[in-house]
């Protein structure tokens, strides 16, 4: 069970985060994740799990354009045509977390929590990437659920994509 984070995350959450590091661990691979609005929540809950969590690589949590531009490599011309949130953004996040790390394979989150003018709330896009894979994509609308569910479910959604990346539960 995550420690810090005992008892605000689910336990099908906490299990497939323990699930996917085992993995990991158990075939050599390294882990990184690229964050907006879960804001490093993710690389927290991966660094939580004792003895498991030496398969996370690093973490960038990227809430601005700037710093998705400056650490992650996102083009500006994604962050002004598609915007931050949109499957290139959360492509290009994913990528540039393999590019810019040694992990093996990385998951990016990108979203609006809250509402806006044009800003959906719970908005959210997913991608994953392995080297020498192909980058997959996911879309999901949350609805207005509140800023922490988001959080919670962007969370599930992220680490299914992950699990597929390492071999979790054939997924």
């Amino acid at each position: 069970m995550a420690e810090a984070l005992d008892p605000a995350i689910p336990k099908d959450i906490d299990d497939l985060a323990q699930a996917i590091l085992r993995q990991a661990c158990d075939t050599g691979l390294t882990l990184a994740t690229a964050e907006s609005c879960t804001g490093g929540l993710l690389a927290s809950l991966l660094t939580d799990m004792p003895g498991l969590s030496h398969a996370f690589e690093r973490g960038f949590v990227t809430y601005t354009h700037e710093a998705k531009h400056e650490m992650l490599g996102v083009p500006k011309a994604v962050l002004d045509a598609d915007g931050a949130v949109s499957e290139a953004c959360a492509r290009a996040m994913a990528e540039g977390a393999l590019a810019h790390s040694r992990a093996d394979a990385a998951v990016s989150i990108t979203g609006f929590t809250e509402g806006g003018p044009g800003q959906p709330a719970g908005l959210v896009h997913f991608a994953a990437s392995r080297r020498g894979e192909a980058t997959v994509h996911r879309r999901e609308m949350f609805r207005d659920v509140g800023r922490a569910e988001v959080r919670v479910q962007a969370l599930r959604a992220a680490l299914e994509m992950l699990a597929g990346r390492v071999g979790v539960g054939g997924r």
